[in-house]
C-alpha cells in the first residue's frame, strides 16, 4: 500500500508550449508497473484552455469545480460542469479548459502506452475557442 498525503506532490504549471492562459497541474498519481494509469487534478483559470490533442488510450476527465468547455474535432463546443464525466476515445482529437468567465477543475485520467499518454498538435485559436455553437 502507498499513500499519497494531499499537498505531498508539488503542483506544476501547465507549459506555454500546451496550454493557452494559467494552468496549474495538480499530480494525483503515476502508473506502478504492470498499471499504466496516472491521474492529475488540472486548474485552467477563466480563458484557459489546452492545445488540440489526442490520447493513444483514451482520457477520462471528471469535472469538479467551476465551468468548462471541452470540443472534440468537428464536433460542437459542449459545456462541462461539476459532476460530468467526459471520455475521450483513442486517436480523438479534442480540447478542453475553462470558459471565458469562470475557471474549472478536473481530474484526468489517461493511459500510457510506451510511456507517453498524449500527442499535442496546435492550439486552440481564439476564434476557435469563441465559436460557441447555438
Amino acid at each position: 500500500m502507498e499513500i499519497k498525503r494531499s499537498g505531498s506532490q508539488p503542483p506544476t504549471k501547465g507549459s506555454a508550449e500546451y496550454f493557452t492562459g494559467t494552468v496549474r497541474i495538480d499530480p494525483l498519481f503515476q502508473a506502478n508497473a504492470p498499471a499504466r494509469a496516472v491521474g492529475a487534478s488540472v486548474t485552467f483559470e477563466r480563458g484557459a484552455r489546452t492545445a488540440w490533442h489526442t490520447h493513444p488510450l483514451g482520457q477520462t476527465l471528471i469535472v469538479t469545480a467551476g465551468c468548462g468547455l471541452a470540443q472534440r474535432w468537428g464536433g460542437p463546443i459542449e459545456e462541462i460542469r461539476p459532476g460530468d464525466v467526459i471520455w475521450f476515445a483513442p486517436g480523438e482529437k479534442h480540447w478542453h479548459g475553462a470558459t471565458a468567465t469562470t475557471a474549472m477543475t478536473h481530474i484526468a485520467i489517461q493511459e500510457q502506452l510506451n510511456g507517453k499518454t498524449a500527442d499535442w498538435m496546435e492550439k486552440v485559436s481564439d476564434e476557435q475557442y469563441q465559436a460557441r455553437s447555438a
